[in-house]
């Protein structure tokens, strides 16, 4: 396995679901990771810990990522504590789901600050130290929804679709100084959303995907830890769904 004991991975929202399991991931690889959580520190805690109790490295930061100096604050903190921040994965993500006319504009203006704005005010911040090192990794994490669509989620798809359309825009920026920039998409992942599923709406959405099954986390922190590796580096603007062969359909 390469040595990325020098690399500094910031996982936002990763103290719990999908981003655990990245953060969890990369600390098995060897990375030094920044846990980062909004309100629930105590879990963040946790996962920091079950990282260093792996023998790898982690420390674990507080930030509302809606907020664009509590964005660039964040990076700060990472960068000085763990000494750069040479892959961004821009994961947290919320759901405020109903129906468009039924949607109030604080529900869609909260879900597009925190997982598209935020994702854009890391980026900005992070990006200047990627360029001083001639090398870093941006991984956006989409969904499948921001694809193909789907009801009650006007705000949160548009976000998804949003963060493909930023991905596409700063890898065209920045691939000349050495810094890739792509998003995941991943499908429907067997979590705390998909446990708690009606028996016949999970058969509805497994109907729709060829591969017969709920995907992992782990899953998807495998492609995750690939596109921020070295051997990814010819892998850029891209997305790349993670979803059994939904999006197929």
């Amino acid at each position: 396995m390469a040595d990325h004991s020098k690399r500094v991975v910031l996982v936002t929202g990763s103290s719990r679901g999908l981003g655990k399991a990245m953060a969890l991931e990369f600390g098995k690889r060897g990375y030094t990771v920044a846990v980062h959580y909004s309100s629930l520190r105590p879990a963040a805690e946790e996962v920091a810990e079950a990282i260093r109790n792996s023998g790898g490295k982690a420390s674990v930061f507080g930030a509302n990522v809606a907020d664009a100096n509590a964005c660039q604050e964040l990076v700060k903190q990472v960068t000085t504590e763990l000494g750069s921040l040479d892959i961004l994965v821009n994961n947290a993500g919320i759901t405020r789901d109903t129906l468009a006319l039924r949607m109030k504009e604080e529900d869609w203006t909260s879900v597009l600050e925190t997982n598209l704005s935020g994702a854009f005010y890391l980026s900005k911040t992070a990006l200047r130290g990627m360029m001083r090192n001639t090398w870093g990794r941006i991984i956006n994490i989409s969904s499948v929804v921001g694809i193909m669509g789907n009801v009650g989620q006007a705000n949160y798809i548009s976000a998804k679709a949003g963060l493909i359309g930023l991905t596409k825009a700063l890898a065209a920026e920045y691939a000349p100084k050495g810094i890739t920039v792509n998003a995941v998409a991943p499908g429907f992942i067997d979590s705390d959303m998909t446990i708690s599923l009606p028996e016949e709406v999970k058969k509805g959405y497994l109907a729709r995907i060829p591969a017969g099954r709920f995907g992992k986390p782990e899953e998807v922190a495998a492609v995750v830890t690939f596109l921020a590796s070295e051997e990814a580096t010819y892998v850029n603007g891209q997305t790349i769904t993670v979803d059994g062969g939904m999006v197929m359909y």
